[in-house]
């Protein structure tokens, strides 16, 4: 284990910002058809770090996770109405509350990733074949439950199925941080009513990130 021991807010708080970081890297996706490398090779690899020893090891650290604790921030600080990867998020995390109630599903989902984790493997992990493997197991899965995740953008992107395959696994990627958040303790609580703890520790987070 970690000889880190942060606050159970700091561990939601990293937890939030993976959720918002894939949901921000769908939104970029869609709409102008690139993202950033490191955070998208961070999203994704949680995917496959099932048994991670702590929260910060999910994300292999902080460093790729910048885009979504700063995200985090500035949602939480924001006045302004919320923008399109904030409202994916929460239908992530309403997405994620059916699928924990799903057993079979749960199993599918394992499975799946497992058999993507021998093509990650040999391929590395932003091959296309990882990204249309994840894809078609993220349609097969998460994509039949409702409230279904819509994503708008530029059509010119959406069109192609390559784009399609991304956006699906960073969704993919953007649930098993709502599964870790749920796993944590978080809850709409933390959202509502404890805005001013959580703030706090996306604080202690932004002070860990290397300067820009």
């Amino acid at each position: 284990m970690s000889q880190h021991n942060p606050h159970p807010m700091e561990e939601r708080a990293i937890a939030l910002a993976g959720l918002l970081q894939a949901c921000q890297l769908v939104h970029g996706i869609a709409t102008v058809g690139s993202a950033d490398q490191k955070a998208l090779e961070c999203s994704i690899d949680s995917i496959f770090r099932i048994d991670a020893d702590d929260t910060r090891a999910v994300f292999a650290g902080l460093d790729g996770l910048s885009l979504g604790i700063n995200a985090l921030h500035d949602r939480l600080v924001g006045t302004h109405r919320e923008p399109p990867p904030s409202r994916i998020a929460v239908t992530v995390l309403h997405v994620e509350r059916k699928l924990n109630r799903d057993g079979a599903m749960q199993a599918a989902l394992q499975k799946g990733i497992a058999d993507c984790a021998h093509r990650r493997q040999q391929l590395g992990g932003l091959h296309p074949a990882v990204f249309n493997a994840l894809g078609e197991l993220y349609a097969q899965t998460i994509s039949t439950l409702r409230p279904r995740v819509m994503v708008q953008g530029n059509p010119q992107y959406l069109g192609q199925a390559s784009v399609v395959a991304e956006v699906r696994s960073l969704l993919l990627a953007a649930v098993r941080s709502a599964v870790l958040w749920r796993q944590l303790g978080g809850n709409y609580v933390d959202l509502l009513l404890r805005r001013r703890a959580l703030l706090e520790a996306v604080a202690v987070l932004r002070a860990e990130l290397p300067p820009t």
